[in-house]
């Protein structure tokens, strides 16, 4: 994300341009924020002979509002068709995009963001004036860098999904595509994997960080194009679950710094790559096993109370940040968590916090961090729309329910963009954006919810209408019921870079039996359905799939489950 994005966004003045994006220009010197009310980025993400997706973002410079409407006009034949996050009607060539229930308030410096498909003939020239409740705004894409997106001086875009392409892995491709059916998301694109040393020069014939980045280079032509790397090697990994066990011993910092992060950095400041949008998910499953499995907890591992009083989560997390922060067109996302993980109040602010800490560690500053991730390789709904956290019944509390058990959030969607702000207010940049997993969350088929469910008790009503149909939210291993998300797409929401495919669907989360392996991967009772839980699942059934081989391994029952219960459907 730009660092500089909010200085930018009030002093920019507009100019038209004729590249199919708004082009930013320069204001002169005695421009000043008190001068803009309102900016506005509109960005056309998509554009064939006859259509385009475009995507819009407002600023409020000015009073806080419970209400909006953006107005703009067209001056040519231009017809928004369909769209998302506000509502959008067309009279002539008069366009009035409005606020939808859920995302009204708009406080002073906020934004929100929301998008439209459209049809066109001839020329697709871009809007001149926008009006925020009737008061002129400025407009701002910033686009001269050619690539979609606010750019600062170095270069660097403010979100690098925006008017990119995203490369399809052509090995996971390969396999979806061999599946009955799977050729319907084969063209999906999905997360790499740097999960040992060994592959970043491939594993047993595979394809290695450089050949990667080669085929995205192919795959790129003219325009812009995003790779997505999922680092995660830090020693000690993943202290409470012994299916993603890695390699490295707790104290081994020093060959996780020397023989994974540095040769991976130099792989990727080749000049060679230079025009690649590089996005790397920074070790998932590390910083909130420090927040919630350390100490007197009942959730609390011997392994996470040693990595927590040696520091190399913190340490390990802070070198990657650092050295591939100083690569241009790197993207740094920390993970996150999930909403069934930190979203309690015990473990929200305490993890920003620790995040914080993590991020001006060994070398590294909040400046190398473009944002986070959340619900990576796990199953959290996007959005419960048949209840609230805010509803009760018969004078109880949602939040009272077995289901969501005190938590502040009930979907991943609400938490992101919570979690965003928390992360402001301790100390990260304002501009910072938010990933979601939605690979897996779709929970679609015939047992999803058509409704709210009945208000007998609480529990009905929570049970009866979530789309979720986990046994427990604290079950992470090869769920049965689960389904494919939203496919992968820029700028979905408020706050969010993208939702994206970090874990790619297909590939199992561990194995339902021990299975011997080189890859430093153990046998976790939470991935055989057999296991009747323990305190990190309030020792409830695992719900996993049976069968299933080693973590990163091949599924194929689940893969098919996950096309089945897809949400939305295939």
């Amino acid at each position: 994300m730009s660092r500089t994005r909010t200085a930018l966004l009030a002093a920019l003045v507009l100019v038209a341009g004729a590249s199919g994006t708004a082009v930013a220009a320069t204001p002169s010197a005695d421009a000043g924020i008190a001068a803009i009310p309102c900016s506005v980025d509109y960005k056309v993400q998509n554009q064939w002979d006859t259509g385009f997706t475009a995507a819009v973002t407002v600023t409020n410079n000015s009073t806080a509002k419970s209400s909006w409407a953006l107005k703009w006009s067209y001056a040519g034949n231009q017809q928004v068709t369909s769209g998302w996050n506000a509502k959008i009607s067309q009279s002539g060539t008069a366009v009035t995009a409005a606020n939808e229930t859920y995302n009204g308030s708009l406080a002073t410096g906020g934004s929100v963001s929301f998008g439209f498909n459209g049809t066109y003939s001839g020329t697709n020239a871009l809007p001149t004036t926008f009006t925020l409740d009737g008061v002129t705004c400025n407009v701002d894409d910033g686009s001269s860098g050619g690539g979609g997106g606010t750019t600062d001086p170095s270069g660097r875009v403010d979100n690098p999904y925006a008017g990119a392409k995203v490369y399809v892995n052509p090995e996971w491709s390969a396999k979806a595509a061999a599946e009955t059916g799977g050729s319907r998301i084969s063209n999906q694109p999905t997360g790499v994997w740097l999960d040992r040393i060994a592959a970043i020069n491939g594993v047993g014939g595979g394809m290695g960080l450089r050949a990667h980045l080669d085929a995205a280079l192919a795959q790129k032509g003219s325009g812009e194009e995003v790779v997505q790397l999922v680092v995660y090697d830090l020693p000690g990994r993943d202290c409470a679950a012994l299916a993603s066990n890695g390699e490295l011993g707790p104290t081994e910092i020093g060959r996780y710094e020397t023989e994974f992060i540095d040769p991976i950095a130099a792989i990727l400041a080749d000049s060679k790559y230079s025009s690649l949008r590089i996005v790397t998910t920074i070790e998932i499953d590390s910083l909130p096993n420090l927040v919630t499995n350390t100490g007197s907890k009942a959730t609390a591992t011997p392994q996470c109370d040693t990595m927590l009083a040696n520091g190399n989560y913190v340490k390990g997390v802070g070198y990657a940040l650092n050295k591939l922060g100083a690569i241009p067109n790197v993207y740094n996302y920390i993970d996150a968590g999930h909403h069934g993980w930190l979203g309690w109040d015990d473990n929200f602010a305490p993890s920003a916090n620790l995040f914080y800490q993590a991020a001006n560690a060994e070398g590294a500053t909040v400046n190398d961090v473009a944002g986070f991730i959340t619900n990576t390789a796990n199953y959290s709904a996007l959005k419960e729309n048949n209840f609230t956290i805010n509803d009760s019944v018969n004078g109880v509390s949602v939040r009272q329910s077995k289901w969501v058990d005190w938590n502040r959030y009930v979907d991943e969607l609400s938490y992101a963009q919570a979690f965003r702000n928390e992360l402001v207010s301790v100390g990260f940049n304002s501009g910072i954006g938010m990933l979601i997993d939605t690979s897996r969350n779709g929970w679609g088929g015939s047992a999803r919810p058509t409704g709210p469910g009945a208000t007998t008790s609480v529990d009905t009503y929570v049970d009866g209408g979530r789309y979720d149909r986990r046994i427990q939210v604290g079950n992470w291993c090869n769920q049965s019921g689960a389904g494919l998300g939203e496919r992968p797409q820029a700028a979905p929401a408020t706050g969010i870079d993208a939702y994206v495919w970090m874990k790619p669907p297909g590939e199992s989360d561990g194995s339902s039996t021990a299975i011997a392996n080189d890859e430093g991967k153990g046998f976790d009772r939470m991935c055989d359905p057999t296991y009747t839980g323990n305190a990190r699942n309030g020792n409830n059934m695992s719900g996993a799939l049976p069968n299933a081989p080693l973590s990163g391994h091949w599924f194929s029952a689940q893969f098919q489950q996950l096309m089945a219960n897809a949400y939305p459907p295939l």
